[in-house]
């Protein structure tokens, strides 16, 4: 389905953090221009917003993955510390540059609220490392050890699990899109190893087996929440979130969408709406700098860009049947 012109006008209509995507990847704006909206983000709209909260320390509300004065009485997970304002940042396409000497900040005056721990060594939760091994891969920061982290800590089904440290021996549909994510933004940042692309393709193995949706024993939906979508992503899964992922990674690889995305790409599909839209269909609670997105029934810009980008992807290209 073609952008049509109202569509593509409604989406160019936005902060400079969404609009260079949509200029590259919907429109195919020249690199000159879509380059110079990505410049904007530094000094405009939701990037410069956020960077003018981060501390001189380096951090973001004081804290690791959490802000210093969390209270575990506030509603839903508070979402200003470092770790999520790096993500924003790097997902709206922020220039590294812009933040130099932060990776150096971060390894000084940054800790893990498990143990104390280091911030650029991670922690024990695969959701966090897997942000950590983006963030520190973009910033510069030697982050090989996590990299090799993600190798040790595969489990037997091919995916990740955060409950690993409390016992879990079986993967998560969660845990294991947010490390994907993580491994290949770090192959992209430094070429990765064999053994770290080995894991990922275990991983991607794991949710494909699945069909990104269903239970491997029964066939059916795994939960609700497979199918609802929200912007931010923030740690939570969804069909797109995943099928985005498989993007990246397919033109990363150079191949083929894999058949086994076609019932997640439906479930995608089925979601928009007849002007073209997707539409918000939650927040994610808790407390945040701003807020970046659609009001929950609203037209959500950034899932619209998503969804669109994923289904024009996928119809555009030839289906090879797994190997």
């Amino acid at each position: 389905m073609a952008l049509d012109a109202t569509l593509r006008d409604w989406l160019l209509d936005t902060d400079p953090a969404l609009r260079w995507q949509v200029e590259r990847d919907l429109v195919g704006a020249p690199v000159e221009v879509w380059q110079a909206t990505r410049t904007r983000v530094a000094t405009e709209g939701f990037g410069a917003a956020l960077l003018a909260h981060q501390d001189p320390d380096g951090q973001w509300a004081g804290g690791a993955y959490f802000p210093a004065d969390a209270d575990p009485d506030e509603p839903g997970q508070p979402w200003t510390a470092t770790t999520w304002s790096l993500n924003s940042l790097r997902e709206w396409g922020l220039d590294a540059a812009v933040l130099a000497g932060t990776a150096e900040k971060l390894a000084a005056n940054s800790r893990w609220e498990y143990d104390n721990l280091p911030y650029w060594g991670g922690e024990v939760d695969c959701c966090i490392n897997g942000y950590t091994l983006a963030n520190g891969a973009w910033l510069g920061a030697d982050v090989s050890g996590l990299a090799d982290w993600f190798v040790e800590h595969r489990m037997l089904d091919g995916g990740w699990n955060c409950d690993w440290v409390e016992g879990s021996t079986r993967s998560s549909f969660h845990s294991t899109v947010n490390s994907l994510t993580g491994i290949l933004s770090y192959e992209i940042a430094t070429g990765g190893t064999p053994q770290l692309t080995a894991a990922r393709h275990a991983g991607e193995e794991y949710l494909l087996k699945r069909h990104l949706m269903n239970r491997l024993s029964t066939g059916e939906q795994v939960d609700h929440w497979v199918t609802r979508f929200a912007y931010p992503f923030r740690w939570f899964y969804s069909v797109l979130k995943a099928t985005d992922y498989f993007r990246s990674a397919s033109l990363h690889d150079g191949v083929a969408p894999d058949p086994r995305l076609a019932d997640a790409i439906e479930a995608v599909r089925g979601a928009r709406q007849p002007d073209g839209t997707w539409l918000q269909e939650r927040r994610h609670p808790g407390r945040v700098w701003f807020e970046v997105d659609a009001a929950p029934g609203e037209p959500s810009p950034w899932l619209t860009f998503f969804g669109t980008r994923v289904l024009e992807w996928w119809d555009a290209s030839p289906k090879v049947a797994p190997a």
